[in-house]
C-alpha cells in the first residue's frame, strides 16, 4: 500500500517594517493563507493586508512594547472578514548583555 501525502494549506507572513530612533515601529505586513481544497466559488485565499506600529516605553522601571494595528482583507472566504484590528502589550526583560561581537574570518592567507 503506498501512502500519497498531498498538502491543502499554505501559510506566507511577506513583512516590511522600519524603526525610528525613538523605538518606534511602522510594518507592513501579511498573514496570508491558501486553502487549496476549497470548493468552486469560494476563495481559495484569505488574505490580509495588516498596518501596525509599536512603540517601546517604560511604566515605572518595566520597559513594555504596546503595538496597535489594523487588518483590511484583501480576499477572503464568503462570509470572512472584511477588516479587523490587533493591539498587543508585551513585557520586556531585557538580559543588560550586549549580543557578542562577530569575528571576521577570512580564508585568504
Amino acid at each position: 500500500m503506498v501512502a500519497v501525502l498531498g498538502l491543502s494549506q499554505m501559510f506566507l507572513q511577506p513583512f516590511v517594517a522600519y524603526t525610528t530612533k525613538t523605538h518606534t515601529t511602522f510594518t507592513l505586513s501579511s498573514e496570508s493563507t491558501a486553502n487549496w481544497n476549497n470548493t468552486p466559488g469560494d476563495a481559495k485565499w484569505t488574505v490580509p493586508l495588516i498596518f501596525q506600529i509599536s512603540q517601546i516605553l517604560k511604566i515605572g522601571k518595566q520597559p513594555i512594547s504596546l503595538q496597535i494595528g489594523g487588518k483590511y482583507y484583501a480576499d477572503s472566504p464568503r462570509y470572512g472578514p472584511d477588516c479587523g484590528v490587533r493591539f498587543a502589550l508585551t513585557l520586556l526583560y531585557p538580559t543588560g548583555r550586549r549580543p557578542e561581537s562577530i569575528e571576521t574570518t577570512s580564508f585568504v592567507k
